[in-house]
């Protein structure tokens, strides 16, 4: 059973369709990778599906858990389940990461969410947050952030959500976290190598998707650059 449905989805900013006419389906439980190079629309998908301030449907359906969501406002969406791990997600210095975890969380308790970024949490639960903790130490917490929402739907838009500073088994290990707490993932990023980590796996290409298939069929089709929307000029870029 989908979770998300999106149909015949189109955006356009004055005359520019930056996507036109995407159908893409997320299924329940389902780890879906959405491959594609810088400035296909990848980032544009994620901020519709969330609801984010300007994103409004130029045409088309989206359709979460049975219910349309186009029209609803972002923290209607939030409140049925969906998360965007944010490119500059909220800052709040000066409190401890335990206490960070705890806000939003639907049970469990922050070390076990640490734990699962791979975060010793004796090391960290009683770390302030502040500009003493690495960049990559403040994205794995972040995500641990998210997981603790224990979401329906996750989005991680890979350098967003600080995915790109992670090995791949890393990755590997976090996405699966949150499939233990029965969460689907949407995983965009443009890197081949990362579709390893998918139940299922989508090509986007000018505004379009070219391919839906297993990880390894479309992450080959993909390094191939044999594109039919673009005849693998932009996807050579």
């Amino acid at each position: 059973m989908a979770l998300l449905e999106i149909r015949d989805l189109c955006f356009q900013v004055g005359t520019r369709k930056i996507l036109d006419g995407l159908s893409l389906s997320i299924g329940e439980d389902e780890i879906h990778v959405l491959l594609g190079t810088n400035g296909c629309g990848k980032s544009t998908l994620a901020y519709l599906i969330m609801g984010c301030e300007g994103y409004l449907l130029s045409s088309g359906e989206l359709v979460f858990a049975g219910t349309s969501i186009g029209a609803l406002k972002i923290h209607e969406r939030a409140q049925l389940g969906i998360t965007l791990a944010w490119q500059e997600p909220a800052k709040f210095e000066g409190i401890s990461a335990a206490d960070y975890l705890s806000l939003g969380a639907r049970n469990g308790a922050p070390s076990e969410y640490l734990k699962k970024v791979g975060l010793h949490p004796q090391d960290y639960l009683n770390r302030i947050l502040d500009k003493t903790l690495s960049g990559g130490q403040r994205k794995r917490i972040e995500l641990a952030s998210v997981l603790a929402l224990k979401p329906k739907l996750a989005i991680l838009d890979e350098p967003d959500s600080g995915i790109d500073m992670l090995s791949v088994q890393e990755i590997v290990d976090v996405i699966h976290s949150f499939k233990d707490f029965h969460a689907s993932v949407l995983l965009i990023t443009h890197r081949e190598e990362i579709a390893c980590v998918a139940d299922r796996a989508s090509q986007l290409c000018g505004g379009k998707i070219v391919l839906t298939g297993t990880p390894y069929e479309v992450a080959k089709h993909y390094k191939s650059r044999r594109c039919t929307v673009c005849d693998g000029d932009q996807c050579a870029n």
